[in-house]
């Protein structure tokens, strides 16, 4: 069964840095595009980076130059780095494939950025 369990959010000053991890089972993240979203309650959910089963990558406006998506294939575990973080950067974070699974939305990860 395939499952995510996304972990390492934190309080973080502006300017900081946090590594995110998703850990993955039941499936490859290496034979899919994986991807991280994030959302904040009465919002809609988005896409943050993507990376494709070749290693392209994908980033929305709002990382660009400042997150940068990983996987270890050994691991199984996909992160996501984030430099320079900013206020607007708060959010509750996820992973799921690229064309995300309704029914593989985990708890995410929450990513509070304070002045």
């Amino acid at each position: 069964q395939v499952q995510f369990v996304e972990s390492g959010g934190n309080l973080v000053q502006i300017g900081g840095s946090l590594r995110l991890s998703c850990a993955a089972s039941g499936m490859l993240i290496s034979d899919r595009t994986m991807a991280w979203y994030r959302q904040n309650p009465g919002y809609q959910r988005e896409l943050v980076a993507s990376i494709a089963a070749d290693g392209s990558t994908i980033y929305a406006e709002s990382g660009k130059g400042r997150f940068t998506i990983s996987r270890d294939n050994a691991k199984n575990i996909l992160y996501l780095q984030m430099d320079s973080l900013k206020l607007e950067d708060t959010n509750v974070y996820f992973c799921n494939f690229g064309s995300p699974s309704r029914r593989l939305w985990g708890q995410g990860t929450q990513v509070t950025v304070t002045s």
